[in-house]
């Protein structure tokens, strides 16, 4: 069966460009592919007084790299999930641009997500049993990475987990306490479950 992918946009006729006066002066402008039309025509604005370091679609899989002279980070997208990890992986201040209103990730948000960081190391280093999850999605399957990882463990009993989509509600239904993650680098993000096959590595 093929896949067909069809862009759509996102429509706003105004938004308040007053809300943008005070961003800083170096500025890394990122967007949801729905938000490029909204993104270019605040792109316009902003480069009348700004100096924009980087203009790009973000994905939901992709780590960024800004120029060492972006100071911040405007996200024009839906939601915060994307906005707080793009604070927490680049460290830099991220403000978000969404239905027209305007926020700034706070700190709080961004600790929230180093804790859960913590505690899923911690969570693998002291499990017997871990999980591998793969997931089967095009862009995203890392089955062999996943194979070879597994044949690598000598002290930990593995289980290899193959989905399309990946629930972490269904975590429950195992009893595991980590999961290694092969799959989208940021859904380690969203549970101290997961930790993510490069950071494991590292370990």
């Amino acid at each position: 069966m093929k896949t067909l992918f069809i862009n759509t946009s996102y429509k706003l006729d105004n938004f308040d460009s007053n809300l943008l006066n005070n961003l800083p002066e170096s500025i890394a402008l990122v967007y949801s592919i729905q938000f490029k039309n909204l993104a270019e025509k605040i792109k316009s604005f902003l480069s009348k007084s700004k100096e924009i370091t980087l203009f790009s679609q973000v994905l939901g899989c992709s780590k960024i790299k800004f120029p060492s002279k972006t100071k911040a980070v405007l996200l024009i997208s839906n939601g915060r999930f994307h906005a707080i990890s793009l604070a927490y992986e680049s460290g830099l201040p991220v403000y978000l641009f969404d239905n027209g209103l305007f926020r700034k990730i706070d700190k709080e948000e961004v600790e929230k997500i180093s804790k859960s960081e913590k505690a899923a190391t911690l969570n693998y280093l002291s499990s017997e049993k871990v999980g591998i999850l793969v997931s089967t999605k095009p862009g995203q399957e890392r089955l062999s990475s996943a194979l070879k990882f597994k044949k690598s463990l000598k002290n930990k009993k593995s289980y290899l987990f193959l989905s399309n989509e990946i629930n972490v509600n269904e975590f429950e239904n195992f009893q595991l306490k980590s999961f290694v993650n092969t799959s989208c680098p940021r859904m380690d993000l969203v549970s101290s479950k997961l930790i993510n096959l490069e950071k494991v590595l590292k370990l």
